[in-house]
């Protein structure tokens, strides 16, 4: 096996990702395939955390446009990230694998609260770390906390989990004629208004030279192929725009 490119990653995960071909909730042969693929970063050496969201169950935008105040929509939302956060954490411990979950929002009987020194210690020693709630704070996307606790851990990039294989110059479901990017620099995805993540993610990550990598989760095997430095998805950071 080839030796892994990265030391130290985060993986954010949508919470649609959990879903499989439902339409809601939670499907346990998607979680356990999610737990695999993870385990077998993990047994590279790689130390991995997470971000996962909450839209199979909630999402906290939905709630506000129906007429809910944003920020105890936000709330829910960060609740039901700390549902799944869960979820995935058993499914990863019944593969023997070793997992904390760190919650913005104080909630000790089931997580720790986080503390960023407490993540890396917990990565130094090779356990899975999940990090649920957000930022614990509404009206922030948990695409930027991904950014932002991806930075705090010191990890060398970010892999966000999509069920397309990178970003494309249109919707490729819609037009035959999108065309993927094989790079994009931060600006492009900005001012092109490209949805790879939300505006507050992309800078968080330009201003500190994150680099992230936008790639396909529902194909067996793309996120060791990431770690080894294969060439998947599309990779947005301090490099050209490059069309594949």
């Amino acid at each position: 096996m080839a030796d892994p490119r990265y030391k130290r990653i985060l993986l954010k995960l949508s919470g649609e990702a959990l879903m499989g071909s439902g339409k809601y909730g939670i499907d346990t042969q998607t979680l356990d395939q999610i737990a695999a693929e993870v385990g077998e970063v993990e047994a590279m050496g790689v130390e991995t955390a997470l971000v996962i969201g909450g839209g199979n169950i909630f999402r906290g935008v939905s709630g506000a446009a129906e007429g809910m105040d944003r920020s105890s929509a936000d709330y829910m939302g960060m609740l039901a990230t700390v549902i799944n956060s869960l979820a995935l954490q058993d499914a990863l411990e019944k593969r023997g694998i070793s997992t904390r979950v760190q919650s913005a929002i104080e909630m000790r009987q089931i997580a720790e609260p986080y503390i960023r020194r407490r993540a890396s210690r917990h990565l130094e020693k090779g356990r899975v770390v999940i990090f649920a709630a957000g930022t614990g704070n509404p009206f922030f996307t948990t695409d930027t906390a991904a950014a932002l606790r991806a930075m705090e851990i010191k990890a060398e990039v970010m892999l966000k989990a999509t069920k397309v294989d990178g970003v494309y110059t249109a919707d490729p479901k819609k037009d035959a004629g999108a065309r993927r990017y094989k790079s994009l620099s931060y600006m492009d995805v900005l001012q092109k208004e490209l949805k790879v993540m939300d505006a507050t993610a992309v800078s968080l990550c330009m201003d500190n030279d994150l680099p992230l990598v936008v790639f396909d989760l529902t194909v067996p095997g793309n996120v060791v192929r990431m770690v080894r430095g294969e060439a998947v998805g599309t990779l947005v950071g301090k490099v050209p725009t490059v069309i594949a």
